[in-house]
């Protein structure tokens, strides 16, 4: 079986920059990854290249057996789900939840003359109910708060019913209720026999939700290391890609990690 996302050597320079430094690793189906890495890690430019929204500078990308900068990316970018900042800054604050959800299934961000079947519109309502936002169906985007505009978002990348799930810092600006609400919800979205491939980006390691089984530990636009969770996520590969003495600790599925004194 081919994997659903497969980066060769992939380099992304900006001027002097590089964002991303020969990177190499691969995504299957029915797999769940974390990418874990301070700021300025290349996280969010990796992410950016699975959602075929970016092209390497060098090295090859294949996102669902297709070859970025060989496939029409509109017709690929449907069969992704993505939930990032860049994305929830186009949608027009007047839109309702309802609206913002079902317009993906046009992949554009704002309801103007396309017509949608009311199985499409029953589909955005179920997916607002199942992440907790089915009664804001029909307020404004704009007037939701942090944590409810978040879960839209979220129902909006499930739209299509995608085969990749990209989650781009879901949890920042959430306050801690509102972020294990979102940990508990994620948990049991991959949990379900299927879901999508899924990649979730992250500062913290509080937010990874139980279920995930891969990590990538990205540094300085560099693979530090790459695998099974329960193998790769380690205090000595922690504290290397955050660059400080950090102990790692599990209890339930759920990580967190101090720095050692």
């Amino acid at each position: 079986m081919s994997p659903v996302l497969n980066l060769s050597g992939v380099t992304v320079r900006r001027g002097r920059k590089l964002l991303l430094d020969d990177v190499s690793f691969q995504i299957q189906d029915g797999q769940r990854w974390v990418i874990l890495g301070p700021n300025g890690a290349g996280k969010t430019t990796l992410l950016q290249i699975a959602a075929a929204r970016l092209f390497p500078t060098a090295g090859e990308a294949t996102v669902l057996d297709e070859t970025l900068g060989r496939v029409d990316v509109f017709e690929l970018r449907p069969r992704i789900g993505l939930c990032s900042n860049a994305v929830a800054n186009s949608l027009p604050g007047r839109e309702t939840a309802l609206n913002v959800v079902v317009t993906a299934a046009y992949g554009v961000t704002g309801r103007w003359r396309e017509e949608y079947e009311s199985l499409d519109e029953r589909r955005a309502f179920d997916l607002l109910n199942a992440w907790g936002v089915g009664t804001v169906f029909d307020r404004p985007f704009a007037t939701l708060s942090e944590g409810e505009r978040k879960r839209v978002q979220i129902a909006r990348a499930l739209m299509t019913d995608p085969e990749l799930l990209l989650l781009d810092e879901p949890g920042a600006g959430l306050d801690l209720a509102g972020r294990e609400a979102l940990v508990s919800r994620t948990s049991q979205l991959v949990s379900e026999e299927f879901a999508p491939a899924t990649v979730l980006v992250t500062h913290h390691l509080e937010e990874i939700p139980p279920g995930f089984t891969h990590v990538l530990l990205l540094r300085d636009g560099k693979v530090v290391s790459a695998g099974p969770l329960g193998e790769t996520l380690t205090s000595e590969k922690l504290s290397t890609t955050f660059d400080m003495p950090l102990e790692l600790t599990e209890r339930g599925g759920r990580y967190s990690a101090f720095m050692r004194q």
